[in-house]
């Protein structure tokens, strides 16, 4: 067994793509060497709570990462997309395993982590525009990467021209990371499939056949490394989207208040507000008022997840829909940030952003984003009932693993890597 260890997050990958080997017939080739396994994701199924997940073992309840995002009670404010490394409140990978070389590009909450090498998006607001720039450790490795392979390009990772330049970038410095700074376990997050199935559809050929040709030209530069390939989730189609922060307005549980003719949300003063994640959204209530916002959201599932940073309701939408979180029905009175790229003011994550507004561009003579929740192809945050909509555990070796195998049993399963190998 090898000694070093790549790891590739191809977020999106699901069990029922390997039914079609002519379209990832290199990610094949490494199941066929090894094993692969379908993955049930921790709930919710969304990027930073399964990263989490997988990263530690520990369920939400225990790493305390809700979610993209979660309501802070203390500041009163929404946060979405925070990348502090205290935010997860159990032990990961590299700390599980500190004698190891670790390199972390690009996975979620990787700032200020106990890992030799991180490289992280960052961008910088200034006086003079956004900065696009990236954090990384040790300080000054991105503008090293950045002077041999150029700079990350910030709009290929959010927004409209989101796609495949973020992971063949991600990629290029995948291969410079371990051919030069020799880690011994290196995470690799590869987001491609995310971007299009929800903009396109899920299990796009196209898409498909890009992530899996990425993956082929890596694999060479990673000689004689071992390969683990795992994703978080899949994509299931939605015909639409249902807006709890409305109905819970339209209940009088929810309140606005109006600055310069804009409606915004008044979590003061409002008795439940919901903080939607594509088909999950925590509805955080007052004493005594969660009866009354699990009436008013009759179409819908409810759970919880038992941690404080969790809304007193979390609602499940159908599995052909997810949740969008306007709590306008005016246009007129829509927040500035309804029309942009802005991924920490909404409370909410919001995929329309994917889609630019022609029609409001050519209007304002300015750069705007989709509003149009119809166009949103494919969603996640439900765990499916069905093994082949789950993520993907996949190894080029043989191991020994449970026939049932979840998010949680992913960090131990790399913890026994080495302790086989001996090292």
């Amino acid at each position: 067994m090898n000694k070093r260890l790549v790891i590739l997050n191809i977020v999106g990958l699901a069990p029922r793509h390997f039914e079609r080997p002519e379209l990832i017939p290199n990610l094949v080739a490494l199941a066929r060497r090894g094993v692969m396994r379908p993955m049930k994701p921790s709930f919710p199924a969304v990027t930073c709570s399964v990263q989490a997940t997988l990263l530690t073992g520990q369920p939400p309840s225990v790493h305390g990462i809700v979610g993209n995002g979660w309501f802070d009670r203390e500041n009163f404010e929404v946060k979405f997309w925070d990348q502090p490394a205290a935010l997860v409140q159990a032990p990961r990978l590299w700390d599980l395993l500190p004698e190891k070389k670790t390199a972390v590009l690009f996975w979620q909450n990787s700032m200020f982590i106990n890992a030799d090498i991180v490289v992280t998006p960052r961008p910088l607001h200034t006086d003079a525009g956004l900065v696009q720039w990236c954090y990384s450790k040790p300080a000054g490795y991105y503008e090293k990467l950045q002077t041999e392979i150029g700079g990350f390009k910030l709009q290929n990772y959010w927004g409209p021209v989101a796609g495949l330049g973020s992971s063949r970038w991600i990629a290029q410095a995948a291969r410079l990371t371990w051919q030069r700074e020799q880690p011994d376990l290196m995470l690799v997050y590869l987001p491609h499939l995310d971007y299009s199935s929800q903009k396109l559809r899920p299990d796009q050929p196209a898409a498909l056949r890009e992530i899996d040709k990425i993956v082929g030209e890596l694999l060479p530069e990673l000689g004689d490394a071992g390969v683990l390939v795992c994703s978080e989730y899949a994509l299931t189609p939605v015909t639409g989207a249902l807006f709890p922060n409305r109905q819970l307005r339209a209940a009088g549980l929810l309140r606005v208040r109006e600055i310069a003719g804009k409606e915004y949300l008044d979590f003061e003063l409002s008795d439940a507000f919901a903080v939607v994640d594509h088909q999950i959204a925590h509805i955080y209530c007052k004493p005594g008022k969660i009866e009354a916002a699990r009436r008013a959201l009759p179409e819908v599932e409810f759970t919880n997840i038992a941690h404080s940073r969790a809304g007193e309701l979390i609602a499940v939408a159908p599995v052909d829909k997810w949740f969008a979180y306007y709590w306008w029905e005016d246009w007129g009175k829509a927040p500035e940030f309804a029309f942009t790229v802005d991924i920490h003011r909404k409370p909410g994550y919001d995929p329309c952003e994917l889609w630019f507004d022609y029609r409001r561009m050519a209007r304002t003579f300015r750069l705007a984003t989709g509003t149009n929740p119809a166009q949103v192809k494919s969603s996640h945050g439900r765990v499916d009932a069905d093994p082949r909509n789950w993520g993907v555990f996949l190894s080029d070796a043989p191991m020994e693993l449970p026939e049932s195998f979840a998010a949680t049993d992913f960090a131990p399963a790399v913890q026994r890597h080495f302790s086989e190998i001996g090292c």
